[in-house]
């Protein structure tokens, strides 16, 4: 898949939607939420989205057209 350089262009942010996506059940219980690229970069942007990631210490993946956010902090593996 290419690189699509318009996905990462800032968006406005949107803070109620960046406070529903870490207080659904799964993020506050160390299991994954996943958002659809574009999703991301309408809502909050990627600059936005991954800050907020990295500031609770959690990890994400891209896979397709979705980011995967693992919420936990604890070490990651990756096995294939």
């Amino acid at each position: 898949m290419k690189f699509d350089p318009s996905l990462r262009a800032p968006a406005l942010s949107n803070p109620a939607w960046k406070t529903q996506l870490f207080s659904a059940k799964a993020a506050r219980n160390g299991g994954i939420v996943r958002r659809r690229k574009r999703d991301v970069h309408r809502e909050i942007g990627y600059d936005d989205f991954v800050r907020e990631i990295r500031s609770r210490g959690f990890h994400m993946i891209e896979c397709g057209d979705q980011y995967i956010v693992i919420c936990n902090a604890g070490s990651l593996r990756i096995h294939c």
